[in-house]
């Protein structure tokens, strides 16, 4: 198993394990292209290598030799960050991968000096939220935006140093 920066020949990778993440949970709440477009489920490759060419920390998990996990990093301020797309494929969750996830984007923003790091879900996603609860989360409260069939819950953790 690891975790390291993904470089452009694995953005398709990366691609898939958003989409087929993000597709459980597009499922669950009905999401579509037309009442959703924006959801990450239907993120495109340009997307995502407009993400990665304007300097966004993405980062790839492989389990024996097979890419299973992903997440990227946003620098927001001197000290605050933001974790986005934290994916872990269907057939690898409840195997504490999304854990390892979390505690590397933590060690990562630790070395640049950052102490808070922010997120943004699926308010009604009550199992999601409460697993960030479980790893140190508070919820900071909620906003519902027209354009979104969905409430979006925003959270934050304080990072040790």
């Amino acid at each position: 198993m690891s975790i390291h920066s993904i470089n452009p020949y694995e953005l398709e990778s990366a691609l898939r394990i958003i989409r087929n993440s993000f597709a459980t949970v597009a499922d669950e709440f009905h999401l579509t292209k037309e009442n959703c477009p924006g959801h990450t489920t239907f993120i495109t490759l340009e997307k995502l290598k407009i993400k990665y060419d304007s300097g966004g920390r993405m980062y790839i998990y492989y389990a024996d030799s097979v890419p299973v996990g992903f997440f990227s990093l946003k620098q927001l301020d001197s000290e605050t960050w933001e974790l986005d797309h934290l994916a872990v494929l269907p057939e690898y969750r409840h195997r504490g991968i999304g854990k390892e996830l979390l505690e590397f984007a933590e060690k990562t923003i630790q070395v640049q000096n950052g102490k808070l790091l922010k997120i943004g879900i699926i308010e009604e996603n009550v199992k999601l939220k409460q697993w960030y609860m479980q790893n140190g989360f508070l919820s900071t409260g909620t906003k519902h935006f027209a354009h979104l069939p969905f409430t979006v819950g925003f959270m934050e953790k304080r990072i040790n140093l």
